[in-house]
């Protein structure tokens, strides 16, 4: 004699069977976008060339002509100076630049497909941003070996430190990448806003330049600009292993200040947190209204 289940006793059972295998499944998606932003990555080596040379021409054309102009000032150069700049600017371009396979899905259609899927449209975000992110520092990680041709030291707790701070970087720019793609259909109007956003972020960031010494509108621009607020520690935990003079220190400031009053680290670190989690909900929101 066969025995029915109770509605109470059946639903005890298979309420968690369904939150785990929901939550299981949506993990797998957030791999199985991950992954296929990597194999992306891995099978275009142009895009790697091609993201190591405009920063490649920053470090060593412009670096080392503002060197004979600044000259040496406490045993430091301004090519050492850019090279953390000149590294931060390979992570964020490629960072905000994954972004463009949201585009391209949409013009061929596979980005209908994923969104009519059972998942939730954070979880498709997640999987861009780790994507994205984890292909950027790995591109920011290729720029390493060019540390030793400028007379940056590299140490193992360095080259841990400059990773962590990539990846937070890549992160706070894949979201505000895939933020931007969500509003855009062609892949040329995408590369043309990219491009216009891009180039006044790097400037006005202090990846390219001192920040001590401007004029005050100027750095007004740049206190406003988030990306100055993920380069800053960049650039700090590098000249921190550098050894360098008290005179160079002054000379190539790295601290980013509010009316005089120095930002420390972990504020800085806080900002560029705020920054991704603002946009990953505005790209969650920007992929929900998509089409």
């Amino acid at each position: 004699m066969t025995v029915a289940a109770s509605p109470a006793r059946a639903g005890m059972v298979t309420t968690p069977v369904r939150q785990s295998s929901g939550a299981v499944a949506e993990l797998r998606v957030v791999g199985m976008v991950w992954e296929r932003e990597l194999i992306r990555y891995v099978r275009t080596r142009t895009r790697i060339l091609s993201g190591l040379i405009q920063p490649v021409l920053f470090l060593f054309v412009l670096g080392y002509g503002m060197s004979g102009l600044v000259g040496t000032v406490g045993g430091f150069n301004f090519h050492e100076f850019v090279y953390p700049g000149v590294v931060a600017m390979s992570v964020v371009m490629t960072a905000m630049f994954s972004a463009l396979s949201i585009v391209w899905d949409r013009e061929f259609g596979f980005l209908r497909e994923m969104l009519i899927a059972p998942v939730q449209r954070s979880t498709l975000v997640l999987g861009k941003m780790f994507g994205g992110a984890t292909v950027a520092a790995m591109q920011g990680t290729i720029m390493l070996v060019l540390a030793p041709l400028v007379g940056i030291e590299l140490t193992a707790l360095l080259v841990v430190q400059m990773i962590c701070l990539e990846l937070l970087m890549a992160v706070a720019m894949t979201t505000f990448g895939v933020f931007v793609a969500s509003r855009i259909s062609k892949m040329e109007s995408f590369q043309v806003v990219m491009q216009m956003l891009l180039l006044p972020m790097l400037f006005l960031s202090g990846a390219l330049f001192p920040l001590n010494g401007l004029p005050p509108w100027l750095a007004f621009i740049t206190r406003l600009n988030p990306l100055t607020y993920a380069i800053a520690p960049f650039r700090q935990v590098i000249f921190e292993a550098q050894h360098m003079s008290a005179v160079a220190k002054r000379h190539f400031s790295t601290t980013v200040t509010w009316f005089g009053w120095p930002l420390p680290t972990w504020l800085e670190l806080l900002i560029v947190l705020c920054f991704a989690a603002i946009f990953f909900v505005l790209a969650v929101r920007g992929l929900s209204k998509t089409e």
